[in-house]
């Protein structure tokens, strides 16, 4: 058995989180150890998932790879965690990996469960590796083109992937809304536009949406232009949302379109699978100006005590977990 204590976050209650002890033996045959090194919050689902509110419809969609427990509660949850293999087959020995994985500070997965890290990726910008996915998966659902005007409507962590991506498309002109003024440094910094909702251009050619709020998706109906399609990133969980599609929403021919990174986007589904979308999304992290959107870290033992004000602030940023292994 690995040697040192090894504990994981569950959530155990409404606004209540805990580290319990955890067994992990050495791993079987085509498996590997991997110590945690960096692991990140998704601000968005976790919230729910610390306030008890995903949906009892979507339980089984929404159980994550090597979750442990039951929704609501107790549960073990999580899903980027990146770390160093200390046992397995010889070939990944030593090496820097992501995994899907919860929080939780040594865990035994399958060998292919876990993706090599570029060696031009260092291990804390890697835990961008999930939210690169579905900012990927996104892009090749809504397949913005050169020179499009392209807006991204609410500027979290997804929403920033989104506008750095399409930023490099050759031409475009790429806008992040966001009612906070403060994340007009970040999008300069990623290669794109600000506006507040006000000031938003309108006549876009392709619009993300983001916020997950009601005002979010309105303005993202507002500034489409005359048949365009709106991608819809934003998970309510069980919150209902008003979307309005009265006004000139018929007339203009507008689409509402989710994206969801459960399955690749099916341009690309009859070539690629998901490990391979996975490495694509670690090789688009060879990018030091993403940087920017990781917040300063927290120790792993203090995570239970500081989960409400990290899931509640209004950090764009993403939070870092720093495991002290």
């Amino acid at each position: 058995m690995s040697g040192g204590s090894i504990q994981a976050l569950w959530y155990v209650g409404a606004g209540r989180a805990e580290l319990r002890a955890e067994s992990v033996g050495e791993p079987a045959a085509g498996e590997v150890r991997v110590r945690a090194l960096f692991g990140a919050i998704s601000r968005g689902t976790e919230r729910l998932v610390f306030r008890g509110a995903v949906p009892p419809s979507q339980y089984a969609r929404m159980r994550g790879p090597h979750m442990a427990g039951a929704f609501p509660f107790p549960v073990k949850y999580g899903y980027a965690t990146v770390g160093r293999v200390e046992a397995g087959p010889a070939a990944l020995a030593d090496r820097l990996v992501f995994a899907l994985h919860p929080h939780q500070s040594v865990f035994t997965v399958a060998a292919d469960a876990v993706a090599v890290l570029p060696e031009q990726v260092p291990p804390a910008r890697a835990v961008l590796a999930a939210n690169m996915e579905t900012a990927l998966n996104a892009v090749w659902d809504a397949a913005p083109g050169p020179t499009d005007r392209i807006a991204v409507v609410g500027g979290g962590v997804v929403g920033l992937l989104l506008a750095r991506l399409c930023a490099r498309l050759p031409g475009a002109h790429v806008t992040l809304i966001d009612v906070a003024r403060a994340r007009a440094e970040m999008a300069q910094a990623l290669g794109a536009g600000f506006a507040e909702p006000a000031a938003a251009p309108e006549g876009c050619d392709v619009v993300f949406h983001a916020s997950a709020t009601p005002e979010g998706l309105a303005t993202a109906l507002r500034i489409a232009g005359e048949e365009a399609t709106v991608t819809e990133l934003s998970w309510y969980g069980a919150g209902e949302v008003a979307a309005p599609l009265g006004e000139a929403f018929h007339s203009r021919r507008l689409r509402l379109a989710s994206s969801q990174v459960g399955e690749v986007a099916p341009s690309h589904r009859p070539r690629w699978t998901r490990a391979r979308r996975l490495a694509a999304a670690l090789e688009l992290l060879a990018d030091p100006a993403l940087d920017v959107l990781l917040a300063p870290a927290t120790p792993f033992a203090d995570l239970p005590a500081r989960l409400a004000d990290i899931l509640g602030g209004a950090d764009a940023r993403c939070p870092l977990i720093r495991y002290s292994g």
